[in-house]
């Protein structure tokens, strides 16, 4: 649930660290990158390999862009024509020239179809481009999370590794589909459209200018207030997301305790707070539109006026005044574009320089030129002086020795933080030693690939990890290639299929999400059954069994024993009643082994070991 929530939380982050839009268009200022010149640098790098197709699709909106342009003058030309047709024909002169106005309107087809056709081509291969870099950023990020040593998780959480998956990936998706064919068009619309306005007439161009100050004095008031609500309301709404996902998540536990009321009432709060921002946020933004149109129809007016004394004065023909609106109406849009492509590019920046940053962390040790292979895995395992400290400076194991033979069956316990589970990270080598060695077959485990390292083992968790799929395909995850019969067999061996005929379609049974539809102690069975299929010769059991019922255990214990038959096993328990027939019981504290022996000779010793098992026993005898 806790991952959950930093899911929740992060996605939010990352909604308030990038634009916000208004019902006007207006974005809000994202998070800025710490090297704005390097990443955008390795961002370009990084498109090089699609430098032909950008360059295409610069052309085709610069193309869209100036067919489009071009229409204007055309229709003003029209409309200039057919004014002084039907002058011609009041005073008897003459008619309209429906001859040249059809060709006028040919001319405008064909320049709208072809700005309309570069557009949309433009437009396909961005989609293209954006498409493709989406999916090998994903595919380098995933890849590199494979290739990433486990202690960079130990201080990251899962939202935060997601949240580049995703939202970073996504912003820059979108940045190059929508936004980099918009700036290129929107600054050949700006160019192309103040000079045709130039051409017609420079002192109304000066009026239309006069717009722009006023617009952008209103529009940075606007901003400057609403901002503020904007990054309340996302505040407040990831506080509401997390709020609900813990209440659902918790649900069962809120009712038990007739929490209602209480989650009702911090609800209530939590979405008074987001609506008074939200309202406030939206309410700006929306008077942001029609107060641009109060000034563009002053505009409009002021550009009328002046064009109609100029039109009465010859100075400029009436389809002139036409143009003239238009154009001014196409450069106030690309206007409030190139203003905020400093925002556009920020956030891009920001979100490619957190995927570079991930795609740059320091990976696993490299493995070994050449890996030892073996025929046969016989299950030997030596630890010698081994020294281990998920901080150097701060050691967990201090000086472990100790060998196991092949086929023994291994317990190791202690109170807990004496490092016991940190000995199995160190056999699968999710992490590497300190100082010291461990040795399989004669062989130290760095000598080995990791992959075939780890074929060797099976690990029974106590977390069980089972995925929304049929029980018969989490079975074969142990051996993806296994036939439906070798999985049954599996099964069996592991006791779930005492259980799974009962379930509804039995084997073929979807388990949903968070396995709720299994109870614990099938869950548990289930991943036996898994690590059955692996065959693997060094098995792994860590606290399997300590959170299921007694009878539930037997039923467990039973599949194991079936699974540990001539295989060297190591077993990580609490409680200790469960490992009194192991070969041999390692004692450990602080990091060392402080006693070693069966549990009789252990008992015999009344040491640690015996310490701890009666103030179990005794502890087990009070409940």
């Amino acid at each position: 649930m806790r991952d959950n929530k930093d899911k929740i939380t992060n996605t939010n982050n990352q909604k308030k660290d990038g634009l916000k839009i208004g019902k006007a268009g207006a974005m809000m200022p994202g998070e800025k990158a710490r090297d704005f010149k390097g990443t955008m640098k390795k961002l370009i790098n990084h498109l090089s390999v699609y430098k032909f197709s950008i360059i295409t699709v610069f052309i085709f909106a610069i193309a869209s862009a100036s067919f489009s342009i071009a229409g204007p003058k055309f229709l003003g030309n029209a409309t200039t024509k057919i004014f002084e047709g039907v002058m011609a024909k009041i005073a008897g002169t003459g008619n309209v020239d429906f001859n040249y106005i059809g060709r006028i309107i040919l001319i405008l087809t064909g320049l709208y179809l072809l700005s309309a056709c570069f557009g949309y081509i433009q437009g396909w291969i961005m989609s293209g481009v954006s498409m493709k870099v989406s999916y090998k950023f994903r595919k380098d990020i995933s890849e590199k999370i494979n290739r990433m040593p486990l202690t960079y998780f130990d201080k990251t959480n899962q939202g935060e590794v997601l949240s580049r998956v995703t939202n970073d990936v996504d912003t820059l998706s979108q940045t190059l589909n929508q936004s980099l064919g918009q700036i290129i068009t929107s600054i050949t619309t700006v160019i192309g459209v103040l000079v045709m306005m130039i051409t017609i007439s420079w002192q109304m161009t000066l009026v239309a200018f006069c717009i722009i100050p006023v617009s952008l004095v209103l529009i940075m008031s606007i901003v400057k207030r609403s901002q503020k609500y904007f990054k309340q309301q996302q505040d407040y709404l990831g506080n509401v997301n997390g709020h609900v996902e813990e209440m659902y998540g918790g649900h069962i536990v809120m009712k038990a305790f007739n929490g209602e009321k209480k989650s009702i009432d911090k609800f209530d709060v939590l979405n008074g707070r987001l609506y008074g921002a939200a309202w406030k946020s939206q309410f700006l933004t929306s008077i942001m539109m029609p107060l641009m149109n109060f000034v563009g129809n002053l505009g409009y007016v002021a550009i009328t006026i002046l064009g109609g004394f100029f039109a009465a004065r010859r100075v400029i023909e009436v389809g002139d005044i036409q143009a003239f609106i238009q154009y001014v109406r196409q450069f106030t849009q690309p206007i409030s574009q190139i203003a905020n492509i400093s925002n556009i590019l920020q956030q891009t920046a920001a979100s490619a320089e957190r995927v570079f940053e991930f795609l740059a962390e320091k990976e696993e040790v490299s493995e070994t030129a050449k890996p030892v292979k073996l025929n046969k895995v016989e299950g030997r395992v030596e630890f010698k002086n081994v020294q281990f400290g998920y901080n150097s400076d701060e050691l967990v194991i201090k000086d472990f020795s100790t060998t196991i033979e092949p086929g023994q069956k291994v317990a190791i316990v202690g109170p807990t933080g004496a490092g016991k589970t940190t000995i199995v990270k160190l056999l699968m080598r999710f992490y590497d030693v300190n100082e010291g060695s461990i040795i399989i077959d004669g062989h130290d485990i760095r000598d080995f690939a990791r992959k075939d390292l780890r074929k060797m083992f099976g690990m029974v968790l106590q977390d069980t990890w089972l995925y929304n799929a049929s029980i018969v395909d989490n079975i074969r995850y142990g051996n993806l290639n296994a036939s439906d019969e070798e999985v049954i067999s599996a099964a069996k061996a592991a006791h779930v299929d005492s259980f799974v005929h009962n379930l509804p379609s039995g084997y073929d049974m979807v388990l949903n999400e968070e396995a709720s539809n299994v109870s614990q102690g099938q869950k548990q069975l289930i991943t036996i059954a898994r690590a059955v299929l692996a065959d693997p010769r060094i098995l792994i059991l860590d606290e399997a069994t300590s959170s299921v019922d007694t009878r539930t255990e037997v039923q467990i214990q039973k599949a194991m024993n079936n699974l540990m038959k001539d295989r060297t096993s190591f077993i990580i328990a609490h409680r200790l009643s469960t490992i009194r027939d192991a070969d041999t019981i390692l004692v450990m504290n602080h990091g060392d082994i402080v006693e070693q022996g069966t549990h009789k000779q252990l008992l015999d010793k009344n040491g640690f070991y015996a310490n701890l098992y009666y103030s179990q026993f005794d502890v087990a005898h009070v409940i």
